[in-house]
């Protein structure tokens, strides 16, 4: 559907429910001139128009969406109750067409990355890197590099940084160090006491000299006082907002999100991770608690991966393309041996790369898969993955949280609990506050960190960004963290699960209803 039909649609459906609900309220009420037959047949005129307008967006869902379970539920919808449909559709709909405007992010400079990722995969082919123990490596490595060029780095050094003091005081480190240029992308970032921190110290930096670029998301900042966005430009600081939301009802721009979180500094060190900025990151928040998350700093060759997300999103944003010199490639000295590779996905990729990557992972798993994840909304084949994993006998354990920040994912999730519990996996809500990590661990001997949550949204729709690693010592560390969080949760148990309240199945029916709309 073209931008422009779809906006016409949309505010010709606004207008006419208005005037219907206006009607049908003082008809209702038996007010004289509304029963004339003049005001009787402009009702019928607009509810006609209604009608029309549901039964184009059912035929433009029904031509381009490819998801058969989506495109009933959507047709069900619809039909059955039009007036919730329409809504759903203002809210939730607009994502099942891939956008042209997305399309335009691929640059030109995606062609060195392909010409490099294509040379690692021929070497790949040909010699086992890892060894006989680690064939699932192999496969992920060649399977990142052919449906993400996401080339394979072995000169880094890794630290996780478990929950926000560590993380922020990791940050705030490393960009009082900068020297050349700061590179920030995030999907929040709030006008509170760490984001003012923050702030500050970017405003100081750019005036002194360093290169500050930031790039916000329009819907994740949303509450943003325009006054802080006025303060770093006013400092030096270029900002800049990822597909800007002026008017979110009419504009399709709403489900394309930028979930990422990213920092590059000088080229050489990196961030990526769960955390967002803001003080509820560092457990402040009365409604969450304690907030558990997991980020990851990098310094080495993959922060070059970062670096190329980071300028090709800020190409799209800004339209300025920053050449990749020297200044911005990492320092070329000996960093470590952690091997890593940075995935990036969205609705501009040809594939669903992390997506692929996690379904590879879950499927090749021999001893254990261990997930920790906000939203347990995972697509048909990781669900079957997943299931066929645990009836296989991998070890298949999954956190998640007792708490709930988005009240129809939150059910979606309990919606899945009974069907995973009754193949053998294990879940467990986490019980110490909130838990937001986005991490998966196989076999002990790969996993991944990022921003990716394991639900539709986020492996589909939003852009992301996930670090792979293979590299023991920092798995070790996960899998310390992981086991840890384990001892703050409870496990589920399915006799007690299947005894739950009643009115919780009609809420997880409420979520499973909405979420194949998304």
């Amino acid at each position: 559907m073209k931008k422009r039909t779809r906006k016409i649609l949309i505010l010709s459906g606004i207008i006419t429910s208005m005037v219907l609900l206006v009607y049908f309220v003082f008809d209702f009420n038996n007010i004289s001139i509304l029963q004339t037959s003049l005001f009787k047949s402009v009702a019928r005129f607009f509810n006609i128009i209604f009608t029309g307008n549901i039964v184009l967006i059912a035929f433009f869902i029904f031509v381009e969406n490819k998801n058969p379970s989506r495109t009933i539920a959507w047709l069900l919808v619809l039909f059955l109750i039009p007036w919730l449909g329409f809504v759903l559709y203002i809210v939730l709909g607009r994502n099942t067409f891939k956008r042209k405007k997305s399309k335009q992010k691929h640059l030109s400079d995606q062609q060195r990355s392909k010409d490099i990722a294509q040379y690692q995969s021929e070497l790949f082919s040909e010699i086992d890197v890892f060894n006989n123990e680690k064939k699932l490596n192999n496969k992920l490595v060649n399977l990142l590099l052919k449906n993400s060029n996401a080339i394979f780095t072995v000169n880094n050094s890794l630290e996780i940084l478990t929950n926000g003091q560590a993380t922020f005081s990791s940050i705030i480190d490393a960009i009082k160090k900068a020297e050349h240029h700061i590179h920030l992308e995030y999907f929040i970032i709030k006008d509170d006491e760490i984001g003012r921190v923050i702030k500050n110290l970017l405003m100081d930096k750019a005036q002194a000299g360093v290169a500050v670029r930031v790039i916000y998301d329009s819907v994740g900042c949303w509450k943003l006082s325009q006054q802080y966005l006025t303060d770093l430009k006013e400092a030096g600081v270029e900002v800049f907002a990822f597909f800007p939301v002026i008017f979110p009802i009419l504009s399709e721009d709403l489900n394309y999100r930028n979930h990422r979180k990213i920092i590059v500094i000088d080229g050489s060190v990196g961030f990526v991770g769960g955390l967002n900025i803001g003080d509820e990151y560092l457990g402040r928040s009365k409604k969450l608690g304690f907030w558990r998350d997991t980020h990851l700093r990098i310094e080495g060759e993959a922060v070059l991966s970062l670096q190329r997300t980071f300028l090709n999103d800020w190409a799209f944003v800004s339209q300025q393309s920053i050449p990749e010199s020297r200044e911005y490639q990492p320092v070329s000295q000996e960093y470590g041996s952690s091997i890593v590779q940075i995935v990036e996905s969205g609705p501009d990729s040809d594939w669903f790369a992390i997506l692929q990557a996690y379904f590879q992972m879950i499927s090749s798993a021999e001893k254990r898969i261990w997930i920790t994840t906000p939203y347990l909304v995972p697509q048909e084949g990781v669900m079957l993955g997943l299931k066929t994993a645990a009836l296989s006998g991998v070890d298949v354990r999954i956190i998640i949280p007792d708490k709930a920040d988005h009240f129809f994912v939150y059910w979606a999730s309990q919606d899945n609990i009974e069907e995973l519990l009754e193949a053998g996996v294990k879940i467990y809500q986490y019980k110490n506050g909130f838990i937001h990590s986005k991490i998966i661990i196989v076999d002990g001997i790969c996993a991944s960190v990022g921003t990716a949550n394991l639900d539709y949204r986020s492996l589909e729709i939003n852009f992301e960004v996930n670090a792979f690693i293979y590299d023991e010592q920092a798995i070790n560390t996960l899998e310390s963290d992981f086991s840890n969080d384990i001892a703050d949760s409870q496990e589920i148990m399915l006799s007690v699960f299947r005894n739950r309240k009643w009115y919780y199945k009609v809420l997880e029916a409420s979520g499973r209803l909405v979420s194949p709309l998304q």
